[in-house]
C-alpha cells in the first residue's frame, strides 16, 4: 500500500473530555427580604378592591392622593430653565449657593457659628446621603468611642447606613407603647448608662416612624445629659418646616444643642419639605470650633465623598439655592409648607374624630392629634395590621406605622371604620 493511500485511510482520533458544566458565580448569593415599606407598595398595587387605601408611602400626596408638586418648585424650575444653563459638573461638596443657605434655614441666620463661618458642609445624595457621609466620616475621624445610638424605634434604614459606615450600632429607649408617646424617663436613663462620649443620633422634630417628639423643656433635659455625658449629637433633620409647618419651630432642637456650645453634626434632606423627592438634594454639615478647624474637617469630607459619587447633583440644588434666595419665592414656598403641614393634622383629626364620635370607639385615640408630622404609630397589634390588610384593604407597615399624607376625605371615613372594627 502506498504511503499516500495509507495516511487516507488512518484517522487521528482524538479522546476529548466530556463539557464539565461550571456552576453559576452567584449560585451561592441568598434572596434577600423584600423592603417592608415597598413590600407594603407592591402588595397594595395587586389588590383590585376599590377601597384600598395605602398607607405605607412615606411621601406627602395632595387632598386627593395625588403626588404633589409644589408651585413654588415649579416656578423655580422655570426661572432655571429659561437662563440656559449649562450642566457642568459641580465641586466634590456640591452648589456653594446651596451649601451656604441650607446651613442658613438650619441653623438661623443668627447662628454664631455660621456667622464666624466655622461651619463644615457638603452636599448630599438627600438625607440618606448626608447620614452615610456623616457615618463614614465619624468611623473614620471621631475620637471617641466608634458607638452610635439610635432610639427604639427609629427609620429602618438608620441601622444598615451606620453599620455599612462603619460604626457600632446601639439603642436607647424612646416609644412608649402603652401611652404611644414618649418614654422620656427610659430615654435619659439610656443616655445616661451610655458610655461617656458617645455617638447619639436625634431626631430634630416628627420623629420617624413615631411621630412622637419630645417638648422644648425635654430638649433641654435631654441636652443637659448629652453635655454632663460628653455624648456627640448627630441630628437627623428630615422635616424641618414639614412638621409644624414653621421651619423656625422645628429646627428648636439643633439650634439650641448649638447655643449650648456643641459641635454636633447635621443632617438635611429637601426631599420632603420641598417636595423634591427625586431630586435627591441634601445637606451634611459639622459646626467645628474655628475657620482653621472648619477647612481641616471639610477636606476630609471631600475625601470621603469623593470614591462614593465623586460630585452630587446639580438641578434640585438649584431648585433649592433659588427658592431660599428669592424673598417672594421662599415666603410662597413658606406658605406652601404650612399648607401641606395644615392639610396633615386636618387628617389627624378627621380620623380621630370619626373614630370615637362617629363610630363609637372605646379606645383611647388623643396619640393620633398628639403626634406629629407625616407618620403615625397607630398603637396597633401586628394581628390587627394584618386584619386591616386582609379584611379592609388597608395596608400600612407592620409595626402599625401609617402615612397620615396617605389619608384623604375620600377615604378617611373607611379608614376609621375599619380601624374601629379591628380594634374593637
Amino acid at each position: 500500500m502506498s504511503a499516500r493511500l495509507l495516511c487516507r485511510s488512518v484517522r487521528p482520533v482524538f479522546n476529548f473530555p466530556k463539557a464539565v458544566r461550571l456552576e453559576s458565580v452567584w449560585a451561592g448569593v441568598p434572596a434577600g427580604p423584600p423592603d417592608p415599606i415597598l413590600g407594603v407598595t407592591e402588595a397594595f398595587k395587586k389588590d383590585t378592591d376599590s377601597r384600598k387605601i395605602n398607607l405605607g408611602v412615606g411621601a406627602y400626596r395632595d387632598g386627593n392622593g395625588r403626588p404633589y408638586v409644589l408651585p413654588s418648585v415649579h416656578k423655580a424650575e422655570g426661572l432655571i430653565f429659561s437662563e440656559n444653563l449649562d450642566k457642568e459638573y459641580l465641586p466634590i461638596t456640591g452648589l456653594k449657593q446651596f451649601d451656604e443657605l441650607a446651613a442658613k434655614l438650619a441653623y438661623g441666620e443668627k447662628s454664631k457659628p455660621l456667622l464666624e463661618e466655622r461651619i463644615a458642609t457638603t452636599q448630599t445624595i438627600s438625607g440618606t446621603g448626608a447620614l452615610r457621609v456623616g457615618g463614614e466620616f465619624l468611623a473614620k475621624h471621631y475620637p471617641g468611642p466608634k458607638t452610635i445610638y439610635v432610639p427604639t424605634p427609629t427609620w429602618g434604614n438608620h441601622i444598615p447606613i451606620f453599620k455599612n459606615s462603619g460604626l457600632e450600632v446601639k439603642h436607647y429607649t424612646y416609644y412608649n407603647k402603652d401611652t404611644c408617646g414618649l418614654n422620656f424617663d427610659g430615654m435619659i436613663k439610656d443616655l445616661k448608662n451610655a458610655p461617656e462620649h458617645s455617638i447619639v443620633l436625634l431626631h430634630a422634630c416628627a420623629h420617624n416612624p413615631t411621630g412622637v417628639d419630645p417638648t422644648h423643656e425635654q430638649w433641654r433635659k435631654i441636652a443637659e445629659v448629652v453635655k454632663e455625658k460628653g455624648h456627640f449629637p448627630f441630628f437627623d433633620m428630615a422635616y424641618q418646616g414639614f412638621a409644624s409647618g414653621d421651619a423656625d419651630h422645628d429646627a428648636y432642637a439643633v439650634r439650641y444643642f448649638v447655643e449650648q456650645g456643641f459641635e454636633i453634626a447635621l443632617s438635611q434632606s429637601f426631599a420632603k419639605n420641598m417636595g423634591m423627592y427625586g431630586e435627591r438634594t441634601g445637606l451634611f454639615s459639622i459646626v467645628t470650633e474655628s475657620v482653621e478647624e472648619k477647612n481641616r474637617v471639610e477636606s476630609q469630607l471631600k475625601i470621603t465623598v469623593r470614591p462614593m459619587i465623586s460630585n452630587p447633583p446639580v438641578h434640585g440644588a438649584r431648585i433649592a439655592a433659588r427658592i431660599l434666595s428669592d424673598e417672594k419665592l421662599k415666603s410662597q414656598w413658606l406658605e406652601e409648607l404650612r399648607g401641606m403641614s395644615g392639610r396633615i393634622q386636618d387628617m389627624r383629626a378627621k380620623l380621630k374624630n370619626l373614630l370615637t364620635q362617629e363610630f363609637g370607639s372605646k379606645r383611647n385615640w388623643d396619640h393620633i392629634t398628639n403626634q406629629i408630622g407625616m407618620f403615625a404609630f397607630l398603637g396597633i397589634s401586628p394581628e390587627q395590621v394584618e386584619n386591616l390588610i386582609k379584611e379592609h384593604h388597608v395596608y400600612l407597615t407592620k409595626d402599625g406605622r401609617i402615612s397620615v399624607a396617605g389619608i384623604t376625605d375620600n377615604n378617611v371615613r373607611h379608614l376609621a371604620e375599619s380601624l374601629a372594627k379591628v380594634t374593637a
